[in-house]
Order: C-alpha cells, then structure tokens, then sequence
C-alpha cells in the first residue's frame, strides 16, 4: 500500500493530510489553514503545487478561499431536510411552509420566483397524465439561506386544476400550494421522490453559487391525491455542499393508495 500511496500526485498528498488534521480537529470549522507560503517550506514543493492542494479541499467544499486572507475550513452547518416530516399534513395543513420543518430558526428566503402557463416537458407530461398540448402552471423559485442560494425548484401543475387560484400567484398564501390544492379539493395524500446525483451545469453553478467540484442532489417529487392523480411534479436541484437527506420511517409502512404508478 505503501507504494501504492507514494505514486499519488504530491498536491494529492498535502491535500489528504490537510484534510485528515481536519478531520482530526487540529482545525476547526473557521481556521485558518496553512498558506500556499507554508505549504511550500513544509514539504519542499513549487507554488502551484500548494495551490493545487488547497483547490482540492475547497473543491469538495471542506476549505473556503477568502480574498486577501487565505483559506479556511469551512464552518459546515447543513440543512437537514427531513424527507417526511416535511410533507406531513401537520405541516402545510396549519399554515406553514413545508420547508420550515428543515431550517430550524435559520432565515431562508425565496429571492426569486416566476409563476408562467407553459407546456411542459415530455417527462413531466407523461407523469401528470397531460393531453397533448395541455399547458401547465409552472412555479420556479430560487432559495437562499443565510444569505447563500442552496436550491432552485420547478413545480409543474396542470392548469385546468389551478386556474384562477393563489397557485398561479406569486404568493400562494399560508401552507403554500399544497394547502391552496385542498382547498381545490385535490389534497396531497401521498408523495413519491426520487433521487440522484450529478455534476451541475453552468447556470446552476452560476444561480447556486457553487464551488467547482461540487455535485448537485436532484430530487424529484410527485403529488398524489388519495384517488392517485397526480396534481404536481416538482423538480428541485440541490446544493450538495449544504445538504443532508434525512428519512425516518416505520419498517412496515402502509401500502400505496390505489391507482399511484409504482416506479419500479
């Protein structure tokens, strides 16, 4: 093994020790790390070689540049976001966000929203049951918590369900659209999400203000009333870097309504 770890790359090395002292807690969350100045007296390396150490940590999201002070371990503090919970009917049924369930006293903020008519894309079409044609209203927001942008969404509702209701609005009320849905009668009673990874693409990393090296989490989730019509899709992209996914369920959880479309 020995051998085998001498051939990494040395900006591959200095990086790896670095990351084990933080790991370690020689450095916390908020210190400063050793400069590229330092790196260079200490294990004998040229400038770029420091350089390429350090973008590796602040390429995985553990090290932040600061300008004109140097780079330092970033003070993770993640969003928990309670996979479940969140969609209870406790929740938006009592007139609060479902995203409150995951920011605990943090201030999260909605800093850019657009409500159009769209037809919407052939996937999500085939997931509403659409007519050809059919248009949808389509939400899409962008939030920011404590002043960082963590995750954009589309939500996708067919139009003849919410026409003329607070849904096409901007601001959709206490309990948001879920909430504004019961009052249509089209109440969510199950919810379906399915996850995955990937790299982001440049507007992404743009709107999201992503370090490079940082994946993006895409979540995407379908609204089912308890007759299994789908009445929203929503398509979120996160951040990575500022989230964890959190499920907590019973092992032996009740079946799916009838007619909702197993995945599988």
């Amino acid at each position: 093994m020995a051998a085998t770890d001498d051939r990494r790359p040395k900006y591959q090395r200095i990086a790896d020790s670095l990351r084990e002292a933080i790991q370690s807690g020689e450095y916390g969350p908020g210190d400063r790390l050793p400069g590229e100045n330092d790196l260079m007296t200490t294990h004998g390396v040229a400038r770029m070689t420091a350089r390429q150490a350090l973008g590796v940590l602040r390429d995985e999201g553990i090290a932040e540049a600061r300008k004109g002070a140097g780079v330092y371990v970033r003070a993770f503090r993640p969003i928990r976001r309670h996979g479940i919970q969140r969609l209870a009917r406790d929740q938006w049924g009592n007139g609060r966000s479902i995203w409150s369930a995951d920011i605990e006293s943090r201030a999260l903020e909605v800093d850019r929203i657009t409500v159009s008519e769209e037809t919407a894309p052939d996937r999500v079409s085939a997931v509403l049951n659409l007519a050809d044609g059919e248009v949808t209203c389509v939400r899409r927001r962008r939030f920011v918590l404590d002043g960082k942008p963590v995750l954009l969404a589309t939500s996708y509702l067919p139009m003849p369900l919410v026409a003329g209701s607070a849904i096409t609005q901007e601001e959709t009320g206490p309990g948001g659209t879920y909430a504004r849905l019961a009052e249509l009668g089209y109440e969510p009673a199950h919810f379906r999400e399915e996850v995955r990874s990937r790299m982001p693409s440049k507007d992404e990393m743009t709107q999201l203000s992503m370090a490079t090296g940082t994946p993006v989490i895409l979540i995407c989730r379908t609204a089912f009333t308890d007759r299994g019509r789908p009445v929203e899709v929503n398509e979120m992209t996160l951040d990575a870097a500022s989230y964890v996914l959190e499920y907590d369920f019973d092992a032996n959880p009740k079946t799916m309504p009838p007619n909702v479309p197993d995945p599988s």
